[in-house]
């Protein structure tokens, strides 16, 4: 039997979202998913798999909450932001009718999940300084109920101008909610939203543990949000979001004592992105090097040197940015150890001898 005609039509015409993982390079640096390159050692405590976790574990949420400055009834608790992400649409857009906005260059899954749940979206380009377009995107508020905006915005590694944030959520009252995504706020606080949350009842900010505090693979993420919407949420999320070991590792590394290892380990990552940012800019492959705030750096490459399969060939893994709009050519570099950032630095200054460039071509062939 040929199940496919019982598929919906849409997602068989649906184009995934490519994850870092389901991309197949092989390599042992790994710089193309935003991670952390060394594991934070955690033990695992509760032993009691044969019991039903907590939809929404109590101690997680309260240590969250002071972690972030907020009420623990301002905190939903979920399967790393994306599931947030997907919550929020199941709860405010009617599929076929209303509409969601969001803003490329940016991460690709509010797009992928508006397609998978059948909502409209619009799309509407960042100005060429990555900022916001408030004229484009007051004129088509019509259906919109939610806004997505990633802050900072993943891959440019920019901060949005906190003015146009608030001249948006001036503009989208009682019409709309805005969603910032601040998976990366950690390395840069100052730029979160989250003070404007007693102020902006349609204002919903998106967290994660997946960055800074380096549990990736935990997939533990936070909506804080005022209270009424956290309860709209808790409508529809799973019953249980968050397994026990998931549980186990959150609370630890929400202790204080692993909160100040968190922001030792973000003083780090900023050092590195200095270093690296740094050593790029004196790189003759490199045509442009932008600011970043976040645990990665965005560059544009010259053509001709097809850094990313040079460096592929020497076991680095990078992302490739070029499908996004205004994003030809350019390579998202996460920040790694300091070491590998100097590797990394090493290979792409001695590109500029041609002689390097073809005894890696000849070496990969070689072997």
């Amino acid at each position: 039997m040929n199940v496919r005609y019982l598929a919906r039509s849409d997602i068989l015409a649906l184009k995934p979202y490519q994850s870092a993982r389901k991309l197949t390079y092989s390599g042992n640096i790994w710089l193309d998913a935003n991670e952390f390159p060394i594991a934070p050692n955690y033990q695992f405590r509760y032993k009691k798999m044969h019991r039903y976790p907590s939809c929404q574990p109590q101690e997680i949420i309260n240590n969250y909450a002071d972690y972030a400055g907020v009420r623990s009834d301002q905190i939903l608790v979920s399967r790393g932001a994306d599931e947030s992400i997907e919550l929020l649409m199941k709860v405010f857009c009617n599929p076929g009718k209303d509409v969601i906005i969001f803003c490329p260059p940016t991460y690709g899954m509010y797009k992928t999940t508006a397609e998978i749940l059948g909502i409209n979206y619009r799309i509407i380009l960042k100005k060429k300084n990555w900022q916001l377009d408030l004229t484009s995107i007051e004129s088509q508020l019509n259906n919109v109920k939610l806004i997505y905006i990633c802050n900072p915005n993943n891959p440019t590694g920019n901060i949005i101008h906190v003015n146009s944030l608030k001249k948006l959520l001036d503009i989208i009252q009682d019409k709309a909610i805005l969603v910032t995504d601040e998976a990366y706020v950690d390395f840069c606080p100052n730029a979160s939203l989250v003070r404007w949350l007693s102020i902006y009842p349609h204002l919903v900010i998106l967290r994660t543990l997946s960055k800074a505090f380096a549990l990736a693979g935990l997939r533990c993420g936070f909506t804080l949000a005022n209270p009424e919407i956290i309860k709209l949420l808790e409508k529809v999320i799973a019953p249980y979001p968050l397994s026990i070991p998931v549980i186990d590792i959150a609370e630890q590394a929400l202790t204080p004592k692993n909160i100040q290892y968190t922001l030792n380990r973000i003083d780090t990552i900023n050092k590195n992105r200095n270093i690296l940012i740094t050593g790029l800019q004196q790189c003759s492959c490199v045509q442009k090097v932008f600011d970043s705030n976040a645990n990665y750096v965005l560059v544009r490459f010259h053509p001709k040197y097809q850094i990313f399969n040079t460096l592929l060939r020497q076991g680095i893994i990078l992302r490739d940015q070029s499908s996004q709009p205004g994003l030809m050519h350019c390579l998202r570099i996460t920040v790694g150890t300091y070491n590998e950032c100097k590797h990394v630095i090493s290979i792409l200054r001695k590109l500029h001898t041609p002689s390097l460039s073809a005894y890696i071509n000849r070496s990969t062939h070689e072997s």
